[in-house]
């Protein structure tokens, strides 16, 4: 099989909120894909629900990314890789911290092939600086006061602190 003749993958993920690890993973995806469509996910089935809604996330993300001319963002509420399929995907870039990622990301991998198996998956380590960064911690962190600054962009960090103290 030929691979496609733009090298598109989709970067998936809650972003509920978005860190700067996320941002991390992103651009440097952008190095390695012609186009990467940063996908959030809309009703997060693992998770639960968010603290932001798809289009504040979508927003956020659009914001983030503006400055990287090959990012596109989108919302959605499909199987990952009919997402990726819909859209002339021929990856799915994800990043991983830790051992847990790799265990979750290994299950993931072997459906989406089972469904897709023309899609591959593509994981990026963590840069040592945000392997430690979750949403949730961020979260977690700012309903207590503690300091995320340097952990979302700014537009992320004033919505937190402002969600918050209601």
């Amino acid at each position: 099989m030929n691979p496609p003749d733009n090298r598109i993958a989709v970067c998936p993920g809650t972003f509920d909120p978005i860190t700067n690890g996320h941002l991390d993973v992103i651009s440097r995806a952008c190095a390695v894909f012609d186009a990467l469509i940063v996908g959030v996910v809309n009703h997060p089935w693992r998770k639960g629900e968010t603290m932001f809604s798809a289009d504040e996330r979508v927003r956020f993300v659009e914001n983030a990314t503006r400055e990287l001319g090959n990012v596109t963002v989108e919302p959605f509420s499909t199987l990952l890789v009919e997402f990726a399929r819909e859209r002339g995907a021929m990856a799915i870039v994800k990043g991983l911290r830790a051992i847990s990622d790799f265990e979750y990301e290994l299950e993931m991998n072997q459906l989406n092939r089972r469904q897709a198996p023309e899609i591959e998956s593509v994981y990026l380590m963590a840069s040592a600086k945000y392997s430690f960064l979750r949403s949730s911690g961020v979260k977690e962190l700012a309903t207590f006061g503690g300091e995320i600054d340097e952990l979302v962009p700014d537009e992320v960090a004033k919505a937190l602190k402002e969600r918050l103290s209601h």
